[in-house]
């Protein structure tokens, strides 16, 4: 390998803030916190979405809204309307 080429690798601890679990592994990411585990130091990351609690990975779905898109649209933008264009006459 050649030197100064490659960046600094060292043992992470991804936490998922939702769920609590805990990802050890290694990174190029830093943080302040550390924290000793099996005697090694390793920087503590936090992360709010994670394969633990992503609905894809989970199979639960979050809340879903039953308004159409186009309801919706209407709703909020309904009563502006777009100026005509004005045909030149001959």
């Amino acid at each position: 390998m050649k030197k100064d080429l490659h960046p600094d690798y060292h043992p992470v601890v991804f936490v998922d803030i939702t769920t609590g679990r805990r990802f050890v592994t290694r990174s190029t990411a830093k943080s302040s916190k550390k924290e000793s585990i099996d005697g090694v130091e390793h920087y503590v990351i936090s992360c709010g979405i994670t394969s633990d609690s992503h609905p894809f990975f989970t199979g639960k779905n979050q809340f879903v809204d039953t308004e159409g898109r186009i309801d919706k649209f209407q709703k909020r933008f309904g009563a502006v309307r777009r100026a005509k264009k004005q045909t030149p006459a001959s």
